[in-house]
């Protein structure tokens, strides 16, 4: 199946507590294309208690399969990569995930676990996903299962009794083969 992978850098932010028994909060807020030579887990800027953090790199991975996911995340109007942290400690964060899938996304959202937020494609990487789409996407007909016609008079093709005489129960049946 072909596949196109981009290595994109994460930036987060920890905002400080609300109150001060409450943790602070660390939410993803850009993917870096391409990805910098700086080290996982540096703390980049510091502005009145606000700290931006660069988490490390990680690959988005597109898959031929899911075109027609990546081209409706395209044509919503503002496409969106999703990234997936494990920990609210930038100086441990990791970079779990990045899709542009998304249903993948929405799927990430529904482990307790991770910090799940969608950021900004960049252009570039949007420019990618558009024409990985174009080369790779193959429309699937939608095709509705319909019933096959059956003929009243013929006796293979009638159904079932809707409620079963004793004989032809299981228990019956059973009790029938051990007899003999």
């Amino acid at each position: 199946m072909p596949q196109l992978v981009l290595r994109l850098g994460v930036l987060a932010m920890r905002r400080p507590p609300v109150t001060r028994w409450g943790p602070g909060q660390l939410r993803p807020t850009a993917v870096l294309t391409p990805e910098p030579a700086t080290p996982p887990n540096t703390l980049l800027l510091e502005e009145e208690g606000t700290q931006t953090w660069y988490l490390g790199g990680r690959d988005l991975t597109l898959w031929s399969g899911d075109t027609a996911h990546h081209r409706s995340n395209l044509s919503s109007g503002r496409p969106q990569v999703w990234v997936a942290l494990r920990g609210n400690e930038p100086a441990r964060a990791e970079v779990v995930c990045l899709t542009a899938d998304p249903y993948e996304g929405e799927g990430l959202a529904g482990d307790l676990d991770l910090i799940v937020e969608a950021v900004p494609m960049p252009e570039s990487v949007r420019a990618a996903v558009a024409a990985f789409v174009a080369e790779h996407h193959v429309d699937i007909e939608f095709k509705k299962r319909k019933r096959s016609p059956t003929h009243p008079d013929d006796e293979d093709a009638r159904p079932g009794p809707r409620i079963l005489q004793p004989a032809d129960k299981w228990e019956s049946r059973r009790g029938r083969r051990q007899e003999p």
